[in-house]
């Protein structure tokens, strides 16, 4: 066959120093292959290695993970890449191989029958906004987590310390001046009130930097002019979550896929003639976790999001299957805010809420249907970014 005539796809496992190769044409015949070093001569000698096919597709797994590195490289470099997640490449293997046996070469032709075989991929953009945005989001979330491991470890010699320990909620100034009353006696007393000090002294440095981080977030998501940040409970933080890990919302055909994605679509577990809906433990967590803590935010306050929760426990929802329901609806008020930002004409109510025009309203006054009556996502339908034959 032509090399010129043949689009390829390369499908890639990537390491930190090494990444492994497979060529592999639209009728799954491997036709190349290797392994190469990421360093500047190993990286030359891949793309001078992939030259000989004029029409090439690069798949390589984890684009946002351990992948990165070389797919922005490519990319850079002028060259098509597509993202593939880790799991469906696990998925591939265990089929291919028939024993799900994990070898660089293996994983590589995996990730390649994955490019030929899947249509609408996620494409790897050269998007400096975006990669801003990713790692600002991403810092916060480190100095959350930071925040959180630090309270833990104060709290647990506050309680060594003090009788009864402290309070839940502690800041670190309550914190200083509890510790300021505190005179231990024993050396291991006076070492653990000089290791609380110092984690006083850190979360003090890390409620500054989380307050910087949180204006530098709010300034980038503004800039971005998405009405996401105008939802009632999303803020900067989740408005720049889900702009990162979307990315482009028309890869999803509609708002079903996209509460799959989400993991906010109910799980079908009927039987018989019971039919029963579960909650899902699927989809991207990040983005269930914004829109749990949307839905969360919501019930505290007396918003259309509260009200439709309370209808579904009149129903007789009980609170979980309620609070399932809510984020679906939820996760489709996104998804249509999303659209808006794309099309330039993002339009809500008072409080961030979409009006009643929109079946996929999570808060309109009268839902169509529950949760659990929600159509489940089908086959997608969308055309692959890059056109294949048939494989034969």
């Amino acid at each position: 066959m032509d090399a010129e005539k043949t689009l390829v796809v390369i499908g890639m496992d990537p390491h930190k120093r090494t990444v492994t190769i497979e060529v592999m044409t639209s009728h799954e015949q491997v036709v190349g292959g290797g392994r190469f070093t990421t360093d500047t001569d190993g990286y030359a000698r891949l793309l001078g290695y992939a030259r000989q096919w004029p029409q090439r597709l690069w798949a390589v797994e984890g684009c946002a993970g351990i992948g990165k590195h070389v797919a922005s490289r490519l990319v850079a470099d002028g060259e098509e890449v597509v993202d593939v997640p880790a799991k469906m490449s696990a998925r591939v293997r265990v089929f291919a191989t028939g024993q799900g046996r994990k070898t660089d070469a293996t994983d590589a032709h995996s990730i390649a029958l994955v490019g030929v075989r899947m249509g609408g991929l996620r494409p790897v953009v050269d998007d400096e906004q975006l990669e801003v945005l990713r790692m600002c989001v991403d810092r916060r979330a480190s100095l959350g987590a930071e925040h959180t491991r630090k309270v833990c470890q104060l709290h647990k010699l506050l309680l060594e310390l003090i009788p009864g320990g402290a309070k839940r909620s502690l800041s670190a100034a309550q914190a200083k001046e509890l510790l300021k009353k505190v005179r231990p006696t024993t050396p291991a007393g006076k070492v653990r009130k000089a290791h609380a000090v110092e984690l006083v002294e850190d979360l003090a440095k890390i409620y500054a930097r989380t307050k910087a981080a949180d204006k530098e977030l709010k300034s980038l998501v503004k800039a971005t002019g998405t009405g996401l940040i105008d939802l009632h409970g999303i803020g900067p933080s989740g408005a720049a979550r889900l702009l990162v890990e979307v990315a482009d919302i028309t890869r999803f055909p509609d708002r079903n896929h996209f509460a799959s994605w989400t993991g906010t679509a109910p799980v079908d577990a009927s039987s018989g003639d019971h039919t029963h809906h579960r909650l899902s433990r699927k989809g991207n967590r990040q983005i269930n976790r914004v829109l749990h803590i949307m839905a969360v935010v919501q019930l505290r306050h007396a918003t259309e999001g509260r009200a439709y929760y309370d209808r579904k426990v009149a129903a007789g929802k009980t609170p979980m299957e309620a609070m399932r329901c809510l984020k679906r609806r939820l996760s489709d008020l996104v998804y249509k805010a999303m659209l808006d930002d794309l099309a330039g004409h993002t339009t809500t109510g008072p409080g961030g809420q979409l009006g009643d025009d929109s079946d996929s309203s999570a808060t309109g006054s009268q839902p169509d249907a529950g949760s659990s009556d929600k159509p489940l996502p089908g086959p997608a339908t969308t055309k692959p970014r890059t056109t294949l034959p048939a494989a034969s």
